[in-house]
């Protein structure tokens, strides 16, 4: 899933020369917290609510110039990046949201928030759906698990895994909402273990 996909394309941006009043007013009106400064199309800096708060002093605020107070060199990420490179970029710097360019024009913005929603509709959490967790029988592969599932009409819409305690892999399966007795049955004839059904 590239960024360019998920990313906000009218982006909300300010001059190096608009004051810190200014920025706060956009940043109000727009009920953003993300404010890239740019000369032209190219990002030159950003603000960010809590890097212009210490700024916000009365007889500061009317005069002081973005450029002075904004963070230089901000962290970007390209538009063909995967959401996966956003996220780890974000988790790695503590920072809610990265301006997005491309060739070193600023196209966009990512949130922490428009990644969620991006792996919410990944994991088809928000879809009418079932969940299967599953370990596959030793001797066997999970693909072979797949197969099961969809011999007997269950539609995967996401797959999860996660080390069980005992060194087992646990596959969370979701599926398009569907009973899921017969797909049970079929996967322990098989060999394989599961753990719990969610219908």
């Amino acid at each position: 899933m590239r960024i360019k996909h998920w990313m906000i394309k009218d982006v909300i941006t300010i001059s190096p020369e608009a004051t810190v009043e200014e920025a706060i007013q956009l940043m109000k009106k727009h009920s953003i917290r993300h404010l890239p400064v740019v000369e032209g199309d190219e990002l030159v800096g950003l603000v960010t609510e809590s890097s212009i708060r210490q700024y916000t002093l009365p007889s500061l605020k009317d005069t002081l110039p973005i450029k002075e107070v904004m963070i230089l060199n901000p962290i970007t990420v390209d538009a063909e990046a995967t959401i996966d490179e956003a996220a780890r970029l974000i988790h790695r710097h503590k920072i809610g949201g990265l301006p997005v360019t491309q060739a070193g024009k600023l196209v966009g913005i990512i949130t922490v928030t428009d990644l969620l929603e991006a792996f919410i509709e990944l994991m088809g959490i928000l879809r009418s759906s079932s969940r299967l967790d599953v370990v596959p029988a030793e001797d066997k592969t999970f693909e072979e698990v797949l197969d099961i599932i969809r011999e007997h009409g269950g539609r995967v819409i996401s797959v999860g895994m996660d080390i069980h305690p005992s060194g087992q892999k646990v596959y969370y399966v979701r599926l398009e909402k569907c009973p899921l007795d017969s797909i049970a049955a079929a996967l322990e004839m098989a060999g394989h273990q599961i753990i719990s059904l969610v219908e």
